[in-house]
């Protein structure tokens, strides 16, 4: 007899994890379930009755852990606590690995930093012309409004001066800045950062944007925000008014994981969108956050539903005390790797580490070329398939049809059979050897999927090899939690 379905089951049984967190859902009101609609939808009153005390901490979530507990006592000599109400109801109480918990809650482990950490591992300070204005690429600078946000993430690459907690004490000077960005023409694009620039009231937003749009050669203007996800009710559509005068403008938000996009978050980018504003997002890779390939899937894919193209997944910056939160690159390869062809091409985005020091974003992405000579590219595909793209010894394209164009999983090396001893089994390896009846030559079947390094010379053999020169084994699988509220999935 089949078990009744459980009264608390909250979705059907057919309803994968991933599925499951993709879902939209609005935040709960918690401990402020009496605060009446027009203050809890009131940007103003969020920001004021913001959590920033270890006092208020325990108040409202008496399951802090020991390390949270120091790491809150100690966060004003590093990077201020502050969560908005709203924000504070996504966290999971009873869950310490909460993903959103781990983003926001200060943690003992912040005070401890590698000698490779730094407190400004972008090098912007280096490229600053004037105060608060980086210029590090030829035809672009970031503009620095404030260095105040909504709430503050403990791995902010900027947490030198964001919230002044380091005595920092920036001040932004707009006449200078602005006054750089007339003087340089090659400058075309201007990031607008801090800090959140939308914390800006829309008075000062709209005269600064109109300064900037009134430079002839600057082209658009970008923003930066964390305000959708930490703060919706800033999206009111008296701001989208204002934002929309100043076209072409775009958005990039930062959000890290799909239970950050309740329903007002959608609600709010959907304002935004329909004021003609394109949205991007940025990710920061962050372990036990996103760093599974099914929440990162489900993350980007609920973000396109949002109407907001993923756009950076960032390598978590060498930011000192903040090595409890970044996750490996290996890590993030194997990420990106789950996504490419396995997902819509409009959600992947592109992968980036900010080379430490200044050196600006460096693409990093799986290898999908394995070997490249004068009349061919050899490559795979996202099932491990090997294919081979012709060319002419010149690079110009071929006019004429090769002869024949062999099955490009099968790559004919007859050396591999004396070296067939050093696979001890095909099964563990994932190569396979096989004889073309057609031709009687012996073929090596890689499977991929289970060996993403090759040999470097291609033409040689097309054996996996590991540092001693035997064929490497499959890694070992990890399980990693999707993040679904207060349970765990393989």
């Amino acid at each position: 007899m089949n078990e009744p379905a459980s009264a608390h089951s909250e979705e059907p049984p057919s309803c994968s994890p991933s599925e499951a967190v993709k879902a939209f859902r609005p935040a709960d009101r918690g401990y402020w379930s009496d605060v009446p609609d027009t203050d809890w939808n009131d940007w103003h009153w969020q920001l004021k009755h913001r959590i920033t005390t270890l006092e208020q901490l325990q108040r409202l979530m008496p399951t802090l852990t020991p390390e949270e507990s120091a790491g809150t006592r100690l966060a004003n000599t590093k990077l201020s606590l502050a969560i908005t109400p709203y924000f504070f109801n996504l966290i999971d109480p009873a869950d310490e690995h909460c993903p959103i918990r781990r983003q926001v809650i200060p943690r003992i482990e912040e005070t401890n930093t590698a000698s490779w950490e730094m407190t400004d591992p972008c090098g912007e300070d280096t490229h600053s012309p004037v105060p608060g204005l980086v210029h590090r690429y030829p035809d672009r600078v970031l503009f620095l409004v404030t260095d105040r946000c909504a709430s503050y993430c403990r791995y902010c690459t900027r947490s030198r001066l964001v919230s002044n907690a380091t005595g920092y004490d920036f001040h932004p000077e707009f006449d200078r800045q602005i006054d750089y960005i007339r003087r340089t023409p090659r400058v075309r694009d201007v990031l607008l950062s801090g800090g959140d620039p939308l914390l800006l009231g829309d008075a000062k937003l709209e005269h600064l944007l109109g300064r900037l749009r009134a430079i002839p050669h600057v082209e658009f203007v970008r923003i930066g925000t964390r305000i959708p996800i930490f703060l919706p009710q800033r999206i009111t559509p008296e701001l989208c008014a204002v934002l929309r005068r100043f076209h072409p403008l775009f958005v990039s938000i930062h959000s890290n994981h799909p239970r950050e996009l309740t329903t007002e978050v959608r609600d709010a980018l959907g304002r935004l969108a329909d004021a003609g504003i394109p949205l991007g997002n940025q990710s920061v890779l962050l372990r036990h956050v996103n760093d599974d390939p099914e929440v990162m899937k489900a993350h980007v894919q609920k973000l396109l539903m949002c109407r907001v193209r993923p756009y950076y997944l960032y390598q978590c910056d060498l930011i000192a005390g903040s090595a409890h939160l970044r996750a490996s690159v290996r890590r993030g390869l194997e990420v990106m790797d789950k996504l490419r062809g396995h997902t819509s091409g409009y959600a992947v985005p592109q992968y980036v580490i900010d080379a430490p020091g200044g050196g600006g974003k460096v693409p990093v992405s799986p290898e999908y070329v394995l070997s490249r000579n004068n009349d061919r590219v050899v490559i795979r595909n996202y099932e491990g398939r090997i294919f081979e793209y012709p060319e002419a010894t010149d690079g110009r394209p071929l006019f004429k049809a090769p002869a024949r164009i062999e099955e490009p999983e099968l790559v004919w090396q007859p050396s591999l059979v004396s070296r067939a001893s050093h696979c001890h089994s095909a099964a563990m390896s994932g190569i396979t050897f096989i004889v073309d009846e057609r031709s009687q030559k012996t073929a090596a079947v890689i499977d991929l999927r289970r060996h993403s390094r090759m040999c470097e010379d291609f033409s040689d053999a097309l054996i996996p090899k590991s540092r001693a020169g035997e064929p490497r084994e499959p890694q070992q699988s990890v399980r990693h939690r999707l993040g679904t509220r207060g349970q765990r999935h393989g």
